[in-house]
């Protein structure tokens, strides 16, 4: 009785062995694939950096979970306790990103660098990069971006179409500003349609998304990138288990097209459709519940003209099966406007088929980045405008001799250095200075060359920190 007692834990033991081993080892993806993800900083007046928010779409039927974007400083800010304080101060949504060409090409969402003045890319070496924005999707949330730099570490693509319910998956990005943070998870269902989303086939995950990962990677186990992490559901503003990604497949059509035109051109027959129950079908005389149901044909479109009514139940465009009435907008977006193409549906009892001329879907060109605000009179190239420090500023502070900081624009501005700091020391060839007045810093760093990196030592209160700031190249690239 021992000795069997005995096999059956050694069994046990075994098996949990076994089971440990089949788990996904997550370790040697990230070191190979964290170099192709970067930040992205986007700079608007109308941002805060250090409130992380959550953009608000309208609530699914009337449930109370609210699908919300995921960028800091992209919308709304959640509600506060009282033990909280609103961050007045304007700054940058921070979002995620990858390099999908060595020569410099990045994908993220449409939605992290929306109506932004100046868009600044980090990447995995540190090294930080003005970026052009050269067109934008917002019915795909995809926005294509450019580095003026050659000899990056590109993004391995993957197929979704390859990916099965189950199947283990991870995301590297930058939530709440914490850079390189991996997660993973399954894949939770795909080809889910999200309402006001219906032209992208999301894929569901249960991997921990949180604000700032927006426009970053979703990996298979193979290290290819599947999808860009978009959206999540939620009633907190927070992680709840159910994050959307967009397939890649629908991401890298869509920045072809913006590569190449700076826009996206869709296709459009003309019609509206809604979803075809069981019953519907079955009075229709179909076989079975799928295809999409025409409600209503606008006068003297493609669909018109091609003899469609309402009450058709379209079941194949172009060769392509349409299922359900969420794969139509996706199938029709994807044709070239002005192509001919044969629609099969179903009327009457029979299957029947017409020809029409795909129309084009208009589509809001993409705003070219906002001009920065002006720099202020009397800055110097850091964008700082400085002054003697004030009476009570020394007195705090305990310093006879330092800069204050009046104004911060141009590179300044996307450091944490505010009006009210006192500037002491400045550290450029290795060697640490003092500066001794508002004179003295402007006219060293007045002495320095473009792309010059300067570090200065800040005071704010009882503390002090060294802050890091590039003046701007030629171009305004920071390399």
């Amino acid at each position: 009785m021992i000795a069997r007692v005995a096999l059956l834990l050694v069994c046990f033991l075994c098996q949990g062995v076994a089971q440990a081993h089949a788990l996904p080892e997550f370790a040697s993806l990230v070191e190979q694939q964290a170099p192709v993800v970067v930040n992205v900083s986007a700079t608007r007046s109308d941002a805060r950096s250090r409130v992380p928010a959550l953009r608000a779409v309208p609530d699914w039927n009337g449930l109370p979970e609210w699908l919300r974007r995921l960028t800091p400083g992209s919308g709304d800010s959640p509600p506060q306790s009282q033990n909280e304080q609103q961050d007045d101060d304007d700054g940058p949504a921070q979002g995620s990103g990858f390099v999908v060409s060595t020569d410099g090409y990045v994908l993220t969402n449409a939605h992290v660098v929306e109506d932004a003045s100046e868009i600044l890319v980090r990447l995995f070496d540190r090294r930080e990069y003005l970026a052009r924005l050269v067109g934008m999707d917002k019915r795909t949330d995809i926005a294509l971006l450019k580095l003026d730099v050659r000899g990056l570490r590109q993004a391995h693509l993957g197929s979704p179409a390859n990916l099965r319910v189950g199947d283990w998956v991870l995301a590297i990005g930058s939530p709440f500003g914490f850079d390189s943070t991996v997660t993973a998870g399954i894949v939770s269902a795909k080809g889910r349609w999200l309402p006001d989303e219906s032209i992208v086939p999301f894929i569901q995950t249960d991997v921990a998304i949180n604000p700032g990962n927006s426009g970053g990677p979703l990996f298979n186990l193979k290290g290819e990138v599947v999808g860009i992490n978009s959206q999540i559901y939620s009633q907190t503003g927070g992680f709840m288990g159910l994050s959307f990604s967009i397939p890649i497949d629908v991401a890298m059509d869509v920045a072809e097209q913006l590569r190449v035109r700076g826009h996206v051109r869709r296709g459009r027959i003309g019609v509206q459709v809604q979803e075809l129950t069981f019953d519907m079908a079955e009075s229709l005389q179909l076989r079975a519940a799928e295809g999409a149901m025409i409600s209503m044909v606008e006068p003297n479109g493609p669909a018109s003209r091609a003899g469609l009514h309402a009450g058709d139940v379209i079941l194949r465009v172009s060769g392509k099966q349409v299922v359900n009435s969420n794969d139509l907008p996706g199938v029709v977006g994807s044709l070239q406007p002005g192509s001919r193409v044969v629609v099969n549906y179903w009327r009457a009892g029979k299957a029947l088929q017409a020809s029409l001329l795909v129309d084009e879907f208009p589509e809001e060109r993409a705003k070219a980045v906002k001009a920065p605000a002006p720099i202020p009179r009397g800055a110097n190239p850091l964008g700082l405008v400085v002054q003697e420090p004030s009476r009570e500023q020394k007195h705090d502070s305990g310093l006879d001799r330092a800069a204050a900081i009046k104004e911060v624009a141009g590179v300044a501005a996307r450091s944490e250095l505010r009006p009210g700091d006192l500037i002491s020391g400045l550290i450029v060839g290795g060697k640490l200075q003092e500066v001794a007045s508002a004179e003295q810093l402007n006219r060293a760093v007045g002495t320095l060359t473009k792309g010059t990196a300067v570090t200065l030592l800040v005071h704010r209160g009882n503390t002090q920190s060294f802050v890091a700031i590039r003046i701007p190249a030629v171009g305004g690239i920071r390399n």
